[in-house]
């Protein structure tokens, strides 16, 4: 099974195996990442999902939808790197994957 390196908001780092077809968030949601409430449940309403991505990473992400980017564009502290994590599907590609979470609590 494909893993990610998940940083919590907290600094916590959590090494996580992530099936296949699941979103980033479920994987957060299911291992109690600090940082990801996800309020919207995965339907790219809320960014409270905030991630940064690692830099030897954004590449291979498939890339930002219009809704995404204009919901980026309210949430606290976007980077360069920001994406949503309900936005981000495991495939085998991504093995070993590294995102930090966003304050989304503040």
């Amino acid at each position: 099974m494909p893993k990610v390196v998940f940083i919590g908001s907290d600094g916590e780092k959590q090494d996580l195996d992530i099936p296949v077809g699941n979103t980033m968030m479920e994987a957060a949601l299911d291992n109690s990442v600090a940082g990801i409430v996800a309020e919207c449940g995965g339907a790219c309403a809320c960014a409270t999902c905030h991630v940064y991505v690692a830099a030897e990473w954004a590449a291979k992400i498939p890339g930002i939808s219009e809704m995404e980017d204009a919901l980026l564009d309210a949430a606290q502290s976007r980077q360069s790197n920001s994406r949503l994590a309900c936005q981000i599907e495991m495939t085998a590609d991504l093995d070993g994957l590294e995102l930090q979470a966003a304050d989304n609590e503040a």
